[in-house]
């Protein structure tokens, strides 16, 4: 046992002190102060494997559908599997995660709308791809704002490791505007490490990057970024899965359906509410 870890921290002229008394409100408040967190996501051995075996087959088969593993790498996707939610109800099970909706309800105001999934694959051998850059979830934008317009939720189907390229961030630089110096990147990036079954969790205004994966194996992981309703879906969700995809009134606002944009001047006023 830790007693450090147990030990009330010494302090004084203290007035005020934030509060997390389980595994959510901690990811909570580590995300406010750091822009990230982990957390465990409440899966068995079992159910790992059958993600895993999802995430292959899902791999396989959006390969051929469009257009086979050499069209997508000509345009540099060939290592991203877009919207698997729509190819195996596995994946629609992992973004509506319990403890990652709870965390989204306590980060964003109002509700919050899936924007994206994506399966990532960080290629073998210390190859290059598309996510192993700094970025943020909302690129080319320069602010801050209070609290988060959007969440970034990366499960870890396989554990992410220093060796295999476990994903970098920039602690706290979902405060500032602008992209650190050089030198402060070189110094200050941390990489973060989890266990198969967790999730990775950031504000999507920090700064982060996947690593360099050294080993023979691809590591895998399902990318899940929650927003604000104003912000446009990647993929528009009601179009690409269809209106009877889904009956759940909660599932359809998740998903986007109550936020769907109005063809026409009509179809805008056709769903403006009557005065009593």
């Amino acid at each position: 046992m830790n007693t450090m870890q147990n030990e009330v921290p010494r302090r004084y002229g203290i007035l005020e002190q934030a509060q997390s008394t389980n595994e959510v409100e901690r990811t909570c408040e580590s995300i406010r102060q750091l822009g990230y967190g982990v957390i465990d996501g409440g899966y068995s051995r079992e159910q790992l494997a059958m993600l895993a075996d999802a995430f292959d087959q899902v791999q396989q088969s959006y390969a051929s559908r469009h257009g086979g593993i050499e069209v997508l790498r000509s345009i540099d996707e060939h290592n991203t599997i877009r919207l698997p939610l729509a190819h195996d109800p596995l994946f629609l099970e992992l973004a509506t995660n319990s403890r990652i909706l709870d965390i989204c309800s306590r980060l964003i105001s109002g509700y919050a709308v899936l924007n994206q999934q994506n399966g990532v694959i960080n290629p073998p051998n210390g190859k290059q791809y598309n996510q192993g850059a700094w970025h943020r979830d909302l690129p080319y934008q320069h602010f801050v704002s209070s609290r988060p317009l959007a969440i970034n939720a990366l499960f870890c189907l396989d554990a992410f490791t220093i060796e295999n390229g476990a994903t970098m961030v920039l602690p706290a630089s979902h405060r500032q505007e602008a992209f650190p110096s050089d030198h402060f990147v070189k110094t200050q990036a941390l990489q973060v490490s989890a266990s198969a079954g967790s999730f990775i969790v950031l504000d999507c205004m920090v700064f982060h990057s996947g690593g360099v994966n050294t080993t023979a194996r691809p590591r895998r992981a399902v990318n899940h970024v929650y927003t604000i309703p104003l912000i446009r879906q990647q993929i528009d969700l009601p179009s690409a899965l269809g209106d009877g995809f889904t009956g759940d009134s909660k599932l359809r606002r998740l998903l986007g359906y109550d936020v769907h944009q109005p063809g026409s001047v009509a179809e805008y006023l056709a769903g403006r509410p009557k005065i009593s």
